[in-house]
């Protein structure tokens, strides 16, 4: 291959729906495990250690990134796992919110100073420590629906949203507002590193939303609109990573929240194509190349998938090619090289 000097500005310009020099690729999350795996290197536990080794930790994470051909480092540390309590939703233990009385007793004005002080150090080290022409894509992790799970369980807050009316509405508004002020302080402080800002909120699985589109335009779209807003105010686009079928509530996100790019498809719901058919000419569209794909098939049929992805998205002016999830640690190695390999020759290199 050809030397790969990265430039940020692809993926800015592929968020932003404009055709960037060079097709980009971007991942949402690439399990440290098989980064290890790949560069025959160990220093997953380094981000345990002292200061130094959090620097050595970061040094070797977004240099992967370089090495694999991605102009940008995708690093975001989740709101969910510092809120007191959390877990509902990842660790699926019972919700720390049941009552109006749970709620009104959490200790919502901690969050902010909690995330900071838990993260600030990886965010600095990310900026001294990140490879010439490189910028991140990410933030605070986890968006308004999955904060408001991981306090209060999925099935609990369903029960919630007919016993108790208003509590359902105010878990939506206040966890919105927390993340606004982390995301509103992040910006000043770390905004610099950032090309594309962008959270996680799976919204939908695979016949519908996982809660009603209207409760979603009625409760988590204006949460996302102020948080957006913010991105934007300092000239940045937003990509919203979210899994299911979601084509219900598109259009809102589109032209309400103001979402730039959206990350995240599965076969099964529907191909890259339709999501590229549906809105290549209004938003970038990410990803392209479903997981299941990279964990089953042959090495000769994932080249093949990915060029067929790349044919039929490349003239769209947003696209950055990737998973249509993410690499978890249990994507066989061959078939993720084979993804990233078969794209940059593709691009030439």
């Amino acid at each position: 291959m050809s030397k790969f000097v990265p430039d940020y500005n692809n993926i800015l310009n592929a968020a932003n729906n404009v055709k960037p020099a060079r097709m980009p690729l971007y991942e949402h999350i690439i399990s440290d495990e098989r980064m290890e795996k790949i560069l025959n290197k160990e220093f997953v536990e380094l981000l345990n250690g002292n200061i130094a080794d959090k620097r050595e930790y970061m040094r070797n994470y977004t240099n992967f990134f370089k090495e694999m051909g991605y102009d940008t480092v995708s690093m975001e540390r989740c709101i969910g796992q510092i809120m007191p309590g959390s877990g509902a939703l990842g660790n699926h233990q019972p919700g720390v919110i049941k009552t109006r009385e749970d709620f009104n007793k959490y200790p919502w004005a901690e969050i902010p100073d909690l995330f900071f002080d838990a993260f600030s150090d990886d965010f600095k080290l990310l900026r001294e420590e990140m490879p010439q022409g490189m910028k991140a894509i990410g933030g605070p992790g986890n968006g308004v629906f999955e904060c408001v799970q991981d306090l209060v369980g999925y099935t609990e807050l369903c029960y919630i949203s007919i016993d108790d009316p208003e509590l359902y509405k105010d878990l939506f508004s206040t966890v919105g507002k927390t993340m606004f002020a982390i995301w509103e302080r992040f910006l000043k402080e770390f905004g610099d590193i950032y090309a594309v800002c962008r959270f996680g909120d799976d919204l939908g699985f695979k016949s519908q939303t996982l809660i009603s589109a209207d409760d979603i335009r009625n409760n988590i779209i204006p949460q996302y609109q102020k948080i957006i807003a913010a991105v934007h105010s300092y000239n940045k686009p937003f990509l919203l990573h979210s899994c299911g079928q979601i084509f219900d509530v598109m259009d809102d996100l589109i032209n309400v929240a103001k979402i730039n790019a959206k990350h995240s498809n599965e076969d099964q719901i529907a191909p890259f194509s339709v999501w590229v058919e549906k809105y290549g000419d209004i938003i970038g569209n990410f990803g392209g190349v479903d997981t299941d794909v990279l964990c089953r098939c042959s090495e000769q049929e994932i080249r093949e998938y990915v060029k067929n992805v790349i044919n039929y998205s490349v003239d769209h002016k947003g696209f950055a090619l990737g998973s249509g999830n993410s690499i978890p640690s249990y994507v066989p190695i061959e078939g993720y090289l084979a993804m990233v390999e078969t794209a940059r020759v593709c691009r030439g290199e």
